[in-house]
């Protein structure tokens, strides 16, 4: 039975004393090279950067992880295409494949995580939260003071005021993207769902024309089959009253 996304970060996060919170972050290929590590403890970890927040710098850590494949005959197709954008769903699709692979060749035993990435190796988002605790601390000395650049870069005025963005900020802007892609597929469903309308509603015009035009067409077959597909449904669904087919509102004499 495949483990869920929140076991498989806990997963990761024990085997290599990392704090991602989301599967997202896999996507840098980093973690799933010393995954591979801690199974075949051969990957040039000095080549594998941790730090990274572009596409173009995960590619060097996908070339190290396609290397080991190819040295340790791994039969499996790495997709760093789709890796690389950092999507929840492929990386998460290959984090399982990962798991079960680990699984069966993790030769056992403690993996020293730390030693092997190195001490200037480590993820962003760990080296935030490291710091963080230290200087709120500093913050909250009131009778404390700090000069020059450092109190500059790292305090304003305030006793929680820090320079640079929330450490909250990475994760607004990821629910934003989410929601305009999100928002982009509800317009695509919209405007197929409009298209496909509109030719249905130009079918029953033209049907409604023939009926006109030809009285005795109402008889024909075809057009009864027709309009009973159009006008056909769902169980428990009733159409209101006053979009019956065939029911013309009345309309009062005007005069002119």
């Amino acid at each position: 039975m495949s483990e869920s996304r929140g076991e498989l970060i806990t997963w990761v996060n024990d085997l290599l004393l990392l704090n991602y919170t989301k599967v997202e972050q896999l996507g840098t290929g980093a973690a799933y090279c010393q995954i591979m590590d801690s199974i075949f403890g051969n990957l040039p970890m000095s080549r594998v950067k941790f730090a990274t927040k572009h596409e173009y710098e995960y590619l060097g850590n996908y070339k190290v992880l396609q290397g080991c494949f190819t040295a340790n005959k791994v039969d499996k197709s790495i997709p760093t295409d789709r890796l690389m954008k950092c999507k929840m769903q492929d990386n998460l699709e290959f984090l399982q494949w990962i798991r079960r692979f680990w699984n069966d060749r993790y030769p056992g035993g403690e993996y020293d995580a730390h030693g092997r990435r190195g001490a200037t190796n480590e993820p962003a988002a760990a080296n935030r939260s490291a710091t963080a605790p230290r200087r709120a601390t500093m913050s909250n000395g009131a009778n404390r003071s700090m000069s020059g650049r450092a109190a500059t870069d790292h305090l304003s005025v305030g006793n929680r005021s820090y320079r640079g963005p929330s450490p909250d900020q990475s994760i607004v802007l990821g629910l934003q993207k989410e929601l305009q892609e999100e928002r982009n597929t509800v317009a695509a469903l919209e405007k197929e769902r409009d298209f496909y309308f509109g030719k249905l509603r130009d079918i029953e015009v033209l049907i409604q024309q023939e009926l006109e035009r030809s009285p005795e067409s109402g008889e024909s077959t075809l057009l009864k089959e027709i309009q009973a597909v159009l006008y056909s449904t769902e169980d428990g669904f009733e159409i209101p009253a006053e979009d019956l087919p065939g029911e013309e509102e009345a309309y009062p004499d005007e005069t002119f």
